[in-house]
């Protein structure tokens, strides 16, 4: 049966993996204006803005996808690019270092450019 629930999501993989997502999560989560609401679309977890979503996360076999990530303003752009395995897909390898701090630098830019276009 499918999560209904994000927590039930994140339980439902290793332990190692499951940590990696619930950091992922927490750095989204910290630059999503209250009050945070989260959901499960398409059978992946996404953290809303205003009613829509502003970041998928999903968990798989090697990576962590975060998706859509939209071309962000230089130089965050350089930064995520190498990480970026379609127009608006970023993979996370479970095989190098999570960077937590890049997570929240995509959050806080969509955030961003969603604020300044008024949705």
């Amino acid at each position: 049966m499918a999560a209904q629930t994000v927590d039930e999501y994140l339980a439902s993989f290793p332990d190692d993996v499951a940590d990696r997502l619930r950091r992922v999560r927490a750095a989204i989560v910290a630059e999503v204006p209250p009050p945070v609401e989260e959901k499960m679309r398409y059978g992946i977890a996404a953290v809303m803005l205003g009613g829509r979503y502003a970041l998928h996360f999903a968990g798989w076999q090697h990576h962590i996808g975060l998706y859509p990530v939209p071309t962000l303003p230089e130089p965050l752009e350089s930064k995520v690019a190498p990480l970026r395995t379609g127009k608006d897909s970023v993979n996370l390898p479970h095989a190098a270092d999570l960077p937590v701090d890049l997570v929240g630098r995509i959050a806080a830019a969509i955030v961003a450019q969603r604020e300044a276009a008024g949705s």
